[in-house]
Order: structure tokens, then C-alpha cells, then sequence
């Protein structure tokens, strides 16, 4: 079984202890352990600072041989979309745009879904996005409606919805590495707060879990 998961930082797993503790790693580490007959191998194809159109080229110009051969592949991406949007509202103290960002979102994210779909046989599973600022009302709100858009195009291509945002509800202090205050300020005064610890990696992995190893 070949897993493929496509991301951004999250994926890769910045601020882990190492790539081995990334979440893509514990899954197929986890699989294996579960059956000897049926053993899994993992590809990654994610890069901090990736957009969702970043990923798009990735999946289309390098990724599409390993998506070809892939058994399942993951999906989460849209965080840095919607980071890069919020950072600049912090900083000219403006509402968060979400519909600017949700509109190419929304087309990188059906293309992404399209292609996996043009070149592979594979069951794909749409990964939302947890919260790192539950305290801020202007990050939950852009947060649920990107991974509202996600789900939408992720059932209109018959791919799995992982709720990753359900995994870190209320958890967030102790699953985000350097978490602060739960804030959107917390953003502007040095290294952002949003990537999972090595517990955090643990979760995404345990939840991801049932979705890889279901062969439906």
C-alpha cells in the first residue's frame, strides 16, 4: 500500500522533533505495526510556506508518478492561503478578506482533486483545518468557512473528509508548538504558533488512521 500525503508545512512537519514524528511517518508506522501482510509505504509531497496554488504545480509538475501508484492520498492544504490573508489584516488592523481567498481556494483545490483523480485510482481523503487561535472570533470564522469550502469540494469529487479541526477542538494549548494566548496577535511577535507538536502529530496520525487502512 503506497500512501501519498500532499500538504504545506503541517504535512512536512515543521516545529516536529523530526520528520519521523511528522504526522504522514506515524501513520504508515502505525499501519505496519497493525499487519504484516499488507504492508504500507509513505510519499510526501508538501513544503512550508505552500499555498494552495503552490501545491497544485507540485502535484501536476512532480508529484503525478507517485499519485499514479498511490493506494490513498491526503489532502491538507489552504492554511497558508488563509495566514497570509490574516497576518496582513492584523497588521492594517482590517477584517479578515475571506472571499478574495476563498475563490482561487476553492479552483486550486477541485484542480488538485481532478488531477489526483486523472492519473490515479486512489481513495482520497480532504483534511480540514484546526484552529490555532481559538481565542480569536476573526480566525474561527475564516477557519469555518475554508473548511466549509473544503468539504464542499471534497464531497463534489467523492473524496473521505478527514475533521481534523474536530481532533484539536479545545485541545489546541497543548497539541500547538510555541502556543501562546490562542490569538491572532500571538502571530505578529515572532515564530507563528499553528504547527502541531510531536502530540499533535500523534492525534492527526490516530485520526487518520481508520480513513487509510478502510478499504472502501
Amino acid at each position: 500500500m503506497l500512501y501519498t500525503a500532499l500538504g504545506d508545512s503541517i504535512t512536512y512537519g515543521e516545529n516536529a522533533s523530526s520528520l519521523a514524528k511528522a504526522y504522514p511517518q506515524l501513520a504508515v508506522d502505525a499501519l505496519n505495526s497493525r499487519s504484516r501482510s499488507r504492508r504500507a509505504t509513505g510519499y510526501v509531497l508538501a513544503r512550508p510556506g505552500w499555498t494552495s496554488h503552490d501545491l497544485l504545480n507540485a502535484v501536476i509538475w512532480k508529484g503525478s508518478s507517485a499519485i499514479s501508484k498511490s493506494d490513498v492520498v491526503s489532502v491538507w492544504i489552504g492554511g497558508v492561503d488563509l495566514a497570509n490573508a490574516a497576518l496582513s489584516s492584523i497588521k492594517n488592523q482590517q477584517q479578515i478578506a475571506i472571499k478574495p481567498i476563498l475563490t482561487p481556494y476553492r479552483q486550486n483545490l477541485r484542480a488538485i482533486l481532478a488531477h489526483i483523480k486523472s492519473v490515479s485510482n486512489a481513495r482520497i481523503i480532504c483534511c480540514t483545518q484546526y484552529n490555532p487561535f481559538p481565542n480569536s472570533s476573526l480566525a474561527a470564522a475564516a477557519i469555518d468557512q475554508l473548511n466549509y469550502t473544503t468539504i464542499e469540494v471534497a464531497q463534489s469529487y467523492h473524496a473521505q473528509i478527514a475533521p481534523a479541526h474536530r481532533w484539536f477542538e479545545g485541545k489546541q494549548a497543548s497539541l500547538i508548538y510555541g502556543y501562546r494566548n490562542g490569538r491572532l496577535e500571538d502571530a505578529l511577535s515572532g515564530t507563528l504558533p499553528i504547527h502541531p507538536n510531536d502530540r499533535g502529530h500523534q492525534v492527526i496520525a490516530n485520526g487518520l488512521i481508520p480513513y487509510l487502512a478502510s478499504r472502501n
